[in-house]
């Protein structure tokens, strides 16, 4: 789900571009599931260095960027295409950016995508399609910030701390990110869905 904007002009903030490149970094990393660990392992690069980068709080060198790149497994020049926010508050639904980790978005059938241009404003949006038997209770969700979820068509069930919640077309939930969720549809037709997170987990 990187951005593939091109570099904005020589007028552009840096601290907006430095935000903008540590989200993307943080995306891709957790698109291919890794901790700050992992690519800190595999670019050969400080946990410290990796994160101060993904807040923002670093202005990278090529080499360092050549280093995440290759931890990552992407051509370093995927990290030079970042925007410093300006873009259009619109999202057309054929140029939505699609999420994939902990087991979302793996299914052929399941999507999962952002229906805000980005992720450095307080709100996360996201449509949801899940098949029947799309399960992510192996994988539990826990981050800060609260979500609110309303089911479009279908059904699904959401688990918040081990307690089962069944949702039907219309219903609505809310509650706290930082207790352990998950979700699974034991429908017979797919799931559609709006889930609003805040502040984004991504």
């Amino acid at each position: 789900m990187a951005s593939s904007d091109p570099v904005p002009g020589p007028g552009a903030s840096v601290t907006a571009l430095l935000s903008a490149l540590g989200a993307q970094i943080r995306v891709l990393r957790k698109q291919r599931g890794f901790t700050l660990e992992r690519l800190s392992e595999r670019s050969g690069l400080s946990m410290g260095i990796v994160s101060q980068i993904e807040r923002g709080m670093a202005n990278p060198s090529f080499a360092t960027l050549a280093q995440l790149a290759h931890g990552l497994d992407i051509p370093v020049a995927r990290l030079l295409h970042v925007s410093d926010g300006a873009r259009s508050p619109v999202v057309r639904k054929g140029e939505r950016r699609r999420i994939d980790g902990h087991g979302i978005g793996v299914e052929p059938e399941s999507l999962y995508e952002l229906l805000t241009p980005d992720l450095h404003g307080a709100l996360e949006v996201l449509w949801l399609e899940t098949p029947p038997g799309h399960d992510t209770s192996a994988t539990p969700f826990t981050h800060n910030g609260e979500e609110v979820g309303i089911v479009l068509s279908g059904s699904l069930d959401v688990y918040i701390d081990g307690v089962c919640h069944h949702l039907d077309a219309g219903d609505s939930i809310r509650y706290s990110s930082s207790v352990p969720h998950w979700y699974h549809n034991v429908g017979e037709e797919k799931c559609t869905a709006i889930w609003v997170v805040t502040p984004p987990s991504w």
